[in-house]
């Protein structure tokens, strides 16, 4: 049987599904994956969050390389991939994303819950206390020579509201993605090579709580192993298959 009217059927079986994503579902959307060979890691050591706080230099080159990525995410649409989910959630198939990604590209396609792991590239905050803005001004400020701008209300560092390697991850988005995955009875890990942690984590404790793991991925990944079903296909074309097959056996929403 084709796989993905495999996954169709398994979705029909169980009762409850979630879609874990990361890089490789933003690639159709002309976003790069960060670690792939040419990436901005590739080229540029990360910053680590506690250089970002203590030393003005590395929030220079924090900001250098923001400002490199944000034209990509601001002008990036939600692809084939992205929608589909949106259309799988309306559906009721889907009960939500969760999302390595920083783009805001589920969101963009309808997606309504949508757990961010890393955070977003779509706010600026300031660490201090709290002030947000849009990206764009705080970009201006870079265009107008601010190499490192700090809070106009309290003089704290700004930084985009992204999880940097070091810091802590949100606890409620995290404490909410394992209830979630708990409570999968299908978790879909999508574009995701299944090794940053503690994200990595969250199909296991899908599996250990008795979910149907299927790996959407161009690449082999630590827990192939664990998944009952393997798609090797590019995503967009997959999961726009998926979401046909599904809507020609459940009667429309309404």
């Amino acid at each position: 049987m084709d796989p993905v009217e495999r996954l169709a059927n398994l979705l029909e079986a169980r009762a409850s599904a979630v879609a874990f994503t990361g890089a490789g579902i933003s690639t159709e959307s002309g976003i790069p994956d960060f670690r792939s060979p040419g990436g901005v890691w590739a080229r540029n050591a990360p910053v680590m969050y506690d250089d970002f706080v203590r030393d003005r230099r590395e929030r220079v080159r924090f900001w250098k390389m923001r400002r490199e990525l944000y034209p990509l995410i601001r002008d990036a649409r939600p692809n084939d991939g992205h929608r589909a989910l949106a259309r799988l959630e309306a559906a009721g198939v889907l009960g939500g994303v969760i999302t390595q990604n920083i783009d805001g590209l589920h969101q963009a396609a309808g997606s309504r819950r949508v757990l961010e792991l890393h955070g977003t590239a779509r706010r600026v905050a300031c660490i201090g206390c709290g002030r947000e803005w849009p990206p764009e001004e705080i970009i201006a400020r870079l265009n107008a020579g601010d190499d490192a701008p700090d809070c106009e209300e309290c003089g704290a560092p700004l930084k985009s509201k992204t999880v940097s390697f070091g810091q802590p991850m949100p606890e409620g988005v995290m404490a909410e993605s394992v209830e979630l995955a708990r409570a999968a009875g299908v978790f879909l890990a999508i574009g995701s090579s299944l090794v940053v942690e503690p994200a990595a984590s969250l199909p296991r404790v899908a599996a250990y709580g008795g979910a149907a793991l299927v790996i959407i991925n161009n690449a082999s990944t630590p827990l192939d192993e664990m998944a009952e079903l393997l798609i090797r296909e590019p995503i967009g074309a997959t999961l726009s298959r998926l979401q046909a097959y599904v809507e020609r056996g459940r009667p429309a929403p309404g």
